[in-house]
């Protein structure tokens, strides 16, 4: 099994989500987090006053999937993530060793 982070932009989530519901995917966590990569932030003006915001606002994508899934999910999301620019985001894959569906104590992929 692999658990799937992605770091999108906030406008982008609802292509995200249709793309994974149409993978298949059963389950998705949404979280708003502030960060920089690259970007590093930007200068804006408000009322005449110049201020620069440090940490941008992104959403996190969390899923687990069972292997079979993984290269459909990463590259389904990297297609309705991308805009081309700077920013848009970055994709972790990481292994996931043990799930456990509360309710019914199943484990593993039957979990998911």
């Amino acid at each position: 099994m692999k658990f799937v982070s992605a770091i999108i932009k906030p406008f982008k989530l609802n292509e995200v989500r249709e793309c994974l519901t149409a993978l298949g995917v059963k389950g998705v966590t949404v979280t708003e987090v502030k960060g920089f990569g690259r970007q590093k932030g930007h200068t804006e003006m408000y009322r005449g006053a110049e201020y620069v915001i440090e940490f941008l606002p992104k959403l996190k994508v969390e899923v687990a999937i069972d292997d079979s899934q993984l290269e459909q999910v990463v590259e389904g999301i990297k297609q309705a993530a991308t805009t081309g620019k700077i920013g848009d985001g970055k994709i972790f894959v990481f292994d996931l060793e043990h799930v456990m569906r509360i309710r019914t104590g199943e484990t593993g992929s039957e979990a998911l």
